[in-house]
């Protein structure tokens, strides 16, 4: 008969999703940190990055990526190739002030991505006057339709990792293009997102962000989900310290910060930087990304949603199974179904 403690230990709840990790994959990364070179393939892991679409949002991940030293060889692809060539000269010419040196190639053909280990997608049609959301995503599976082909086809062992927006639904369609395992195809999801959120409750309560944690789950959109139960800063309890934080009678509610849209590029230049820097490196952060979400949290819908998730060179490793209240899976679930009404009428 098992002992108390023992029977204890098994009730405990995992920190990961069932079903995301396995042992192989955690080995497979381990080697890849080890020896820099995929077992599954045999070839070598570089530091290369591709970035497709040379817009503000583009260009703000690449120069986040150079600046914090995450790859020194980057291959830029824009339509307009004037402009992208362009900017590889404006970045390669700080390349004197770059720890090891810096190399950008740029074009407005895919050949210049050969062997890149992480190709971030940027790239996408703006909404017209009076077009609808769906025909804007129907624009936008057309464009992919040219952009994830190639890239798979000059580097087969890439990762995939989807900025455009509207982002999961991109994200899946990414990877429906695309052949690769879901685990190789991820977006920015609400990273930002989540950073805003703790900025925001670092400014209200007088401590620094990186003392502040907190998530916000769902679709990167109106749908999204702040999960209030699990906020903490300086390790107590958001729900502790005001019962009623994010509730629709907290006098001092954050709704309106954190559904905010507007112009962004810096941050979100910032936030993809660090999402490739763990891929590439492996090292176990934690970030709040677009993965395949089916058969989470009751997830019945084939969509990708943002959800925390430590992620590396072979792709999804692990989703952290987060303690999600009643109302707040409930939110969770509503956000898939209603990503899912506009994606299941998308022409794939």
């Amino acid at each position: 008969m098992a002992s108390p403690a023992a029977a204890s230990r098994e009730r405990r709840p995992s920190l990961f999703e069932k079903g995301e990790a396995s042992p192989n994959s955690l080995q497979l990364a381990e080697q890849i940190a080890s020896f820099h070179v995929n077992p599954q393939t045999g070839n070598i892991i570089t530091d290369k990055v591709t970035i497709v679409g040379a817009g503000q949002v583009g260009m703000a991940c690449a120069f986040a990526i150079m600046a914090q030293g995450v790859s020194h060889h980057l291959a830029l692809v824009d339509m307009q190739e004037d402009k992208v060539k362009g900017e590889a000269l404006d970045l390669e010419h700080s390349s004197a002030f770059v720890r090891g040196g810096l190399k950008v190639e740029a074009s407005s053909t895919y050949e210049v991505t050969h062997s890149s280990s992480v190709c971030v997608v940027t790239a996408g049609a703006r909404q017209r006057e009076g077009e609808s959301r769906l025909n804007l995503l129907q624009r936008n599976v057309e464009i992919f339709k040219g952009i994830i082909p190639e890239l798979v086809k000059h580097s087969p062992d890439c990762l995939l990792l989807i900025v455009s927006n509207p982002v999961d639904i991109l994200t899946w369609v990414a990877w429906k293009l695309s052949g690769l395992p879901k685990e190789r195809v991820i977006g920015s999801g609400t990273n930002l997102d989540s950073s805003r959120l703790r900025t925001f409750m670092s400014q209200r309560l007088g401590v620094a962000a990186t003392n502040c944690h907190g998530y916000i789950i769902g679709e990167h959109g109106d749908s999204s989900v702040p999960v209030w139960s699990s906020m903490t800063a300086c390790g107590v309890r958001l729900r502790d310290l005001n019962p009623k934080a994010g509730m629709k009678d907290d006098p001092e509610n954050a709704y309106d910060v954190i559904k905010a849209k507007g112009y962004t590029s810096w941050a979100i230049g910032m936030s993809v930087a660090q999402v490739v820097r763990t891929l590439l490196r492996n090292e176990s952060n934690t970030h709040v990304l677009s993965v395949h979400a089916k058969g989470l949290h009751d997830i019945d819908e084939d969509m990708y949603l943002a959800l925390p998730t430590i992620a590396g060179p072979v792709g999804v490793q692990k989703i952290i199974a987060l303690q999600l209240t009643k109302d707040e899976e409930a939110q969770l679930q509503k956000s898939a179904q209603t990503l899912w009404e506009t994606a299941k009428d998308l022409k794939l």
